[in-house]
């Protein structure tokens, strides 16, 4: 059976741009409700948005339906839980009650010939109603790794927030495996820290020395090991497949238009594909200096906007 996912996603109001932007990148599509099917993998930790997963291996139109694969399942001494997902609704009706959702868990429970154990299983699967079809397949559950990111021990008040982080190195590289990254603005490194964290082979600079400081210092705390280098981003020669750039703004590192156009250029010339965050509109910086927008987004963070670009 060809791989087929079940997702579950929530997000709060203000945070629907982002989300939306993100899940783009992931599933080339908007989930239009919390649950959400696609034959695309992502691990739900990955994302600040998505919340859980089934990897689908029966469905069908009824839970009896779902009864000759479930029989199939061998265990032997190892026990199982069966979670329905609290989003799951039959075509045209609300989401199913808590009691429902026990109930289909306790009827599935019965056909696999092993021992429940709803405490330390050795084994969780998943059930979920969607689209008038139940899917029953294995479970995971996002880990949330990023609040514990949140406890560095250099801050910016204005730095992007973990969980915006995070969106963003996924909007950059909804791929992982073999692909080259660069912060070349990094601040105290929070993008940095996510991107590791990922397993995202990515490099960060930036022109002030104690940023740097502070991004190194960030990373060695979560005992993560990353490349950080005092330098200008006119001064980066190697090519990158994405930069993440999140423009300097405050009174700490302003900068002139000019100055902007010259970081924007220079982005232009050390990767492909270019993230760019931003409190102003560049959309004429950035057709000057040769990049074309094909998605943008909202970040807010309390009452503070950023615009999420993505350009080639």
């Amino acid at each position: 059976m060809e791989k087929y996912f079940i997702y579950s996603h929530s997000y709060n109001p203000e945070e629907k741009p982002l989300c939306m932007l993100e899940m783009r990148s992931f599933f080339q599509m908007e989930p239009k409700e919390e649950l959400f099917s696609s034959r695309k993998e992502v691990a739900p930790g990955r994302s600040p948005f998505l919340r859980e997963r089934i990897e689908v291996t029966a469905k069908g139109k009824t839970l009896e339906d779902l009864k000759p694969a479930l029989e199939r399942i061998k265990l032997e001494e190892e026990t199982f839980k069966i979670i329905c997902l609290k989003q799951s609704r039959e075509t045209g009706q609300e989401r199913l009650s808590y009691q429902e959702r026990r109930a289909a868990e306790r009827l599935l429970g019965q056909w696999i010939d092993a021992e429940a154990d709803v405490h330390e299983p050795d084994h969780v699967y998943g059930l979920a109603a969607l689209d008038g079809l139940w899917y029953f397949g294995l479970y995971s559950r996002s880990d949330s790794v990023w609040l514990q990111h949140m406890k560095k021990p250099r801050q910016y008040s204005t730095a992007l927030s973990t969980r915006m982080a995070r969106a963003v190195v996924n909007i950059a590289v909804p791929e992982t495996e073999g692909v080259s990254v660069i912060d070349p603005c990094c601040g105290i490194g929070n993008v940095l820290v996510e991107a590791l964290s990922m397993g995202v082979t990515i490099d960060g600079s930036d022109i002030n020395p104690l940023a740097v400081t502070g991004a190194r210092e960030n990373i060695a705390h979560f005992g993560l090991e990353g490349t950080v280098k005092v330098q200008p981003i006119e001064e980066v020669s190697s090519l990158y497949d994405a930069a993440i750039i999140d423009l300097p703004y405050n009174l700490y590192t302003h900068i002139t238009e000019e100055q902007q156009l010259s970081i924007l250029k220079a982005a232009r010339n050390i990767a492909g594909r270019c993230i760019f965050v931003t409190v102003r509109p560049i959309d004429q910086a950035l057709a000057e200096a040769g990049f074309q927008i094909i998605d943008r987004g909202l970040a807010v963070k309390s009452k503070f906007s950023r615009e999420v670009l993505v350009c080639i």
